[in-house]
């Protein structure tokens, strides 16, 4: 005699058999990406370095421009005594004298009348450096008492003829040439002091012409 097998099926309820029960499964949830944030750590960390490091650009570009307007109101040259050599960059400068005698210079079709008078400052330049360099009259200032600026005239020191050595003249290293610069300045103006550079970017060298 064959007995009925139960348990393959839930019992039966008042109102009939019972329907089957199923176990539903769910599935896990899916696991977050961790590489959407690791690129975005890195992203950001490039962004802030880059801002860090135009910040410094910037604030380095910006004291150089604050130097180089210093140098040109002459703000940063050193003192030196007439006389005796003194350096700024490449160059040595000695100034031997001043002479504001003379309303004209040069001779023949060369020669240049002041518009006041002429203030001539003898010097030698001598290249301490290791290459040839430029010494250019027109980075070379003079002030008279009241601080006011003047600049030379390269038409008259090139009417020196001979004289005129270092009218846009490249010295050697170990090299060195005398010369004379002229500044065209208003009649009874008494120049004080001569501020040379080694180029018109230099922090120069200011010399009383006394």
């Amino acid at each position: 005699m064959t007995t009925p097998q139960h348990d393959q099926f839930p019992p039966a309820g008042p109102n009939g058999p019972a329907a089957p029960q199923y176990v539903v499964m769910q599935a896990p949830p899916p696991k977050k990406k961790k590489w959407p944030w690791i690129v975005g750590g890195i992203f950001l960390v490039m962004v802030l370095g880059c801002v860090g490091i135009f910040a410094a650009l910037g604030t380095a570009a910006n004291e150089v421009v604050e130097t180089l307007d210093e140098n040109a109101a002459g703000k940063n040259a050193v003192p030196g005594e007439m006389g005796k050599p003194a350096r700024d960059g490449k160059f040595e400068f000695t100034v031997t004298k001043l002479d504001c005698s003379k309303s004209s210079v040069g001779k023949s079709v060369l020669a240049q009348k002041a518009q006041g008078t002429y203030c001539i400052v003898s010097l030698t330049v001598k290249n301490i450096g290791e290459e040839a360099q430029t010494f250019d009259g027109t980075s070379q200032k003079a002030y008279d008492a009241a601080g006011t600026q003047y600049s030379n005239d390269s038409a008259a020191e090139l009417a020196l003829a001979g004289d005129a050595s270092t009218f846009l003249e490249q010295i050697n290293p170990g090299n060195q040439v005398k010369g004379q610069l002229v500044y065209d300045v208003p009649k009874g103006t008494e120049l004080t002091a001569i501020e040379l550079h080694d180029s018109f970017l230099s922090g120069g060298v200011k010399i009383p012409l006394s």
